[in-house]
């Protein structure tokens, strides 16, 4: 499904980051929408979301001229203390329109000329190796976070038809381990998956953060659940995942076969 594309020039880029984000100091999207359009995305339930008339994930806003902005943004805010910045709270900013686009790139280059103290790349696009090279030069400042929900594609397709296959987001760590560019597995939310899971991970990073809808959704597991994700669970008849205890399988699975100390739970595992 093809997404509605509006070219809109933004006031501001670097927004404060509060609640989930307080860890941070700015989060940054470089686009408002995304195309991947997952069934659980806590951002439906968000004003950006609500006040468009058109489905979550059939648009999305290209922000024009973004790096301008955030070069002159990121030097008042780092004429004021510490810049700790979280990209992306409400979008990814891989997703296919960054092929052509190219905002995100072009925000990592400003971020690559005058260097913020840590940046988190939040994605679920194999796209985020094509900018390795800017990565690299952030060194030690940057992370990227790639979700990993599950390891098993079928369970990807039932809740995520529009996110890239997890086989595609593993070559991703894959290549980012091999050009040293410093990144984790993110498993949120937590998805039905299989004991070997943790097993498929362990070579590709050495830190991994586990959330799920009520910690991690921002209230509690409320915005979820208005979203309906029960029927989802009930028509795979896995619903004893779809509860605020479930997440423990899958982090018990991976304490066990990880080192101590990389596997991190919810706001902890994304903090700077």
């Amino acid at each position: 499904m093809k997404s509605e594309l509006v070219y809109k020039i933004p006031k501001t880029l670097l927004n404060k980051g509060t609640g989930f984000l307080a860890n941070y100091s700015h989060s940054l999207n470089p686009y408002a929408g995304c195309a991947f359009g997952c069934s659980y995305c806590y951002v439906r339930q968000m004003p950006v979301a609500t006040f468009r008339k058109q489905e979550w994930g059939t648009w999305v806003d290209i922000k024009q001229e973004a790096a301008e902005l955030l070069r002159k943004e990121l030097h008042r805010a780092k004429a004021k203390g510490k810049v700790t910045i979280f990209m992306s709270s409400s979008t990814d900013p891989y997703q296919p329109v960054e092929q052509k686009e190219r905002v995100t790139r072009s925000l990592l280059e400003v971020m690559v000329e005058d260097p913020p103290d840590f940046l988190l790349v939040q994605t679920r696009s194999p796209l985020v190796r094509r900018d390795i090279d800017l990565l690299q030069q952030l060194k030690d400042r940057v992370r990227v976070s790639m979700t990993v929900e599950t390891d098993r594609d079928e369970i990807r397709k039932h809740f995520t038809p529009g996110a890239p296959p997890i086989k595609v987001r593993l070559q991703a760590l894959q290549l980012l381990a091999d050009a040293g560019v410093p990144a984790q597995a993110t498993i949120a939310p937590i998805l039905p998956s299989s004991e070997a899971f943790p097993h498929l991970l362990l070579p590709l990073v050495s830190r991994v953060c586990v959330d799920d809808y009520y910690m991690g959704d921002g209230s509690g597991g409320k915005r979820t659940s208005r979203l309906g994700m029960h029927v989802l669970y009930e028509q795979l008849g896995l619903l004893e995942w779809y509860d605020p205890s479930a997440y423990r399988i899958v982090y018990d699975r991976f304490q066990r076969v990880f080192p101590e100390g990389q596997v991190l739970l919810s706001q902890e595992g994304f903090a700077p």
